[in-house]
């Protein structure tokens, strides 16, 4: 008997807006992918994934042509310690603050990090409500700060597909020789 796993939900808009932004044919982090919307999305527009979650069971649904780990991201030493950097960290509805060094170095030169999350505000009208999961206001800001070029930020709430409170985040670790000058980077806003 074949296991029959629900359709998967669209990837993110803010994911999407900003994937162009990745080296073509690049590796991707899906990080906390889940069923792997994203994981989807990203390998079929030609990108090699790596999505990770500590449910086995959504791992073991991953489609052919994503590479899939278990693991616990909160407990334990940061468990992609080997897997090296990539191209592109794509996080969404997910927070777990003492990731975000690991997230920064798992950015090759050049590298994008998508992320998206809940954030202070959403308490008054769902989940998550705990303080641990949501952000507070500006905090993607700070995560990027003297790390990253931030070429999109959004801090708001939207309405689809429920209410919910949220702050995004599209930022780019420069590859060297960007900052002196001599090849100015362009990182083309979506239209």
């Amino acid at each position: 008997m074949t296991l029959q796993h629900p359709p998967l939900s669209a990837p993110s808009s803010w994911i999407t807006r900003w994937a162009h932004l990745i080296r073509p044919g690049g590796r991707v982090l899906d990080l906390a992918c889940g069923s792997g919307r994203h994981a989807v999305w990203l390998t079929g527009h030609g990108f090699a994934v790596l999505g990770v979650d500590r449910d086995a069971e959504a791992i073991a649904g991953l489609p052919a042509g994503i590479e899939g780990r278990v693991a616990d991201l909160e407990q334990g030493a940061w468990p992609l310690a080997d897997a090296g950097q990539f191209d592109a960290v794509v996080v969404a509805n997910y927070l777990h603050r003492p990731l975000w060094p690991h997230l920064l170095q798992a950015l090759a030169p050049g590298g994008v990090l998508i992320y998206e999350t809940f954030a202070a505000g959403n308490e008054t009208v769902g989940k998550p409500s705990r303080p641990d999961f949501l952000l507070r206001p500006g905090e993607l800001l700070d995560v990027a700060h003297g790390a990253l070029r931030v070429v999109g930020y959004e801090d708001g709430t939207l309405e689809v597909p429920r209410t919910a409170f949220m702050q995004r985040i599209c930022a780019v670790r420069e590859a060297p020789g960007a900052a002196d000058g001599t090849a100015p980077p362009r990182y083309p806003l979506p239209t």
